[in-house]
């Protein structure tokens, strides 16, 4: 019979090596799972921020209200669409007629502008940024002024921009204003050229165009009843849902879509109407000429030369380095303040006709001017436009005045920088290729 083996006695101390162990292993454990923990979170949150957390972060805080990142940035995709699609049109358009835009400086110019707007983020981003602040500016004055934009209000403009009107074709209503412009008077017509002179007896009027017949009644309008259009429903759900389809790959969703396109636009149009309201439609302006030297002494010869009886248009044509008008006698037109430079607007308007200043310098040169005509004129209707902006636009600026504006630091390290100009070749050459290989061939002509 085999003998058993003698069970082994563990020491006190041998025990407590044991346990040691055992706690050092169970911490070292408990380490390693922290660490991959933590490095989980971290990345986590990581991903979440980049995806979730920083897109809900305000980048724009104007008082109480706020725009997010994330808006932010589907508004610049969206800018630099629109900068894209210009530049693609000019180019395409240069393509079409044959049109070298490394030798027509027009063209080459604006397409370089293009091509800085869409190399420098930050520009197009600073711009996004002015016309959020301009947004949230603008939706508070129609808050605590009663002006609310519906969704219904949202869905007719829709339509309207989609061409969709299921009660017929709206007839656009004149709106022009006839000008009746002042005659000449006799000073006017003393100072003047012989040439010009001649073709202008003291009474008549100079009217530049033909003002459009505004008394048409119906019987000489073919119909004012709105026709039914041919444009479906169908038609034009199926439209909008293409634009989406591209909106959606500048991150837009249907929401921001209505927003930005369609709801920010109608406030804006409301507000302007209101602020804007007390333009009027006629606007003080003076009609000058004048002559651009480079130096001080030039100016005030020429000046001396005029007081001493010298023919102006003469002058201008001789001395002047303004191309645009030297050949028209120095003449400038007629224009209202706002237009000119500021040190030759304040001396224009501060001359009596007929009057001849001293020499005026301002950041283009050293003038000589002289008023033809100072008086209270009728705007065109591209004038009375052109007031209506510049009044919104200083409205604007005043709203700023009083707002608490913040802007987020961290948005210079987050504009998008796509779509560009690359990615719209490669579609375009895509498309060409595309169709070049679905074009039928043309079968190999036999000898």
């Amino acid at each position: 019979m085999a003998k058993a083996k003698p069970t082994k006695i563990a020491s006190k101390k041998h025990l407590a090596r044991l346990e040691r162990e055992r706690r050092q292993t169970r911490l070292i454990t408990s380490i390693a799972i922290g660490i991959v923990v933590v490095i989980v979170g971290l990345i986590g949150y990581g991903i979440l921020n980049e995806t979730f957390l920083k897109a809900r972060q305000p980048v724009v805080t104007v008082n109480d209200d706020s725009v997010t990142m994330r808006e932010f940035q589907v508004r610049v995709r969206l800018a630099r669409q629109q900068y894209v699609d210009q530049y693609m049109q000019y180019y395409q358009f240069a393509q079409m007629f044959g049109i070298d835009p490394s030798t027509d400086s027009s063209l080459s110019q604006t397409l370089n502008q293009i091509q800085t707007q869409l190399a420098t983020p930050s520009l197009i981003g600073q711009q996004v940024l002015e016309d959020i602040t301009n947004d949230l500016l603008i939706r508070q004055y129609a808050k605590a002024n009663g002006i609310v934009v519906t969704e219904a209000d949202v869905e007719k403009a829709i339509r309207d921009a989609y061409g969709y009107f299921p009660d017929g074709t709206p007839t656009p209503t004149p709106t022009s204003t006839p000008l009746t412009y002042p005659t000449w008077s006799a000073t006017l017509y003393a100072l003047m050229t012989p040439t010009i002179a001649a073709t202008l007896a003291p009474s008549e009027t100079p009217a530049p165009t033909q003002t459009p017949d505004l008394t048409a009644t119906a019987t000489t309008i073919p119909s004012l009843t709105p026709t039914a259009t041919p444009y479906t429903l169908d038609g034009f759900q199926s439209r909008y849902k293409e634009g989406l389809s591209f909106y959606a790959k500048l991150g837009m969703t249907e929401t921001y879509f209505r927003k930005i396109s369609f709801e920010s636009r109608s406030y804006r149009q409301r507000v302007s109407d209101i602020v804007t309201a007390n333009v009027t439609h006629e606007q003080e302006q003076v009609w000058a000429r004048h002559i651009l030297v480079a130096d001080e002494a030039t100016a005030q010869g020429v000046r001396e030369q005029l007081l001493a009886g010298a023919d102006f248009a003469t002058l201008a044509a001789a001395n002047s380095l303004d191309t645009g008008s030297k050949d028209k006698g120095g003449d400038l037109g007629w224009f209202g303040k706002g237009k000119m430079l500021a040190e030759f607007e304040t001396a224009a308007f501060a001359l009596q006709v007929g009057e001849i200043s001293q020499p005026v310098q301002t950041t283009a040169g050293w003038h000589i001017i002289q008023v033809l005509g100072h008086e209270i004129r009728p705007l065109t209707d591209t004038e009375y436009t052109d007031a209506v902006t510049a009044a919104f636009n200083q409205w604007l600026m005043d709203q700023r005045t009083g707002a608490n504006i913040v802007i987020s630091g961290t948005w210079t390290a987050n504009i998008p920088d796509q779509p560009s100009l690359e990615s719209a070749f490669a579609d375009l050459y895509a498309t060409a290729t595309a169709y070049a290989n679905q074009a039928p061939q043309q079968p190999t002509p036999t000898p």
